[in-house]
């Protein structure tokens, strides 16, 4: 599994970098066949936003790739958010794979 993790307008910090690449070892749990993880963490450029940190996580299968886009006030928060809603949509195509 090949993790690629972007920031845009902002350099991110140890820990936060970290805190995704241990929550995405989680993900070959539901997937054995992941190849690329591509991690997009965003700041908003609206100054008065409620929520303004962007998470982008898509997840590369073979021949299917996974999308999702998650804000919040904070990178953990919309990061979680967004890696439950991926996990859900890879457990959602193994469903339809199996029936």
């Amino acid at each position: 599994m090949n993790v690629n993790i972007q920031t845009v307008r902002f350099t991110a910090d140890g820990k936060l970098t970290e805190y995704v690449n241990r929550k995405l070892q989680k993900l070959s749990t539901f997937h054995d066949r992941i190849t690329k993880v591509e991690v997009y963490l965003k700041l908003d450029n609206v100054a008065h936003a409620i929520k303004d940190k962007i998470v982008e996580i898509k997840v590369q299968v073979p021949r299917h790739e996974f999308f999702v886009k998650s804000s919040s006030k904070s990178f953990e928060e919309s990061f979680d958010d967004a890696l439950n809603s991926v996990i859900n949509q890879i457990k959602r195509k193994k469903e339809k794979q199996a029936a």
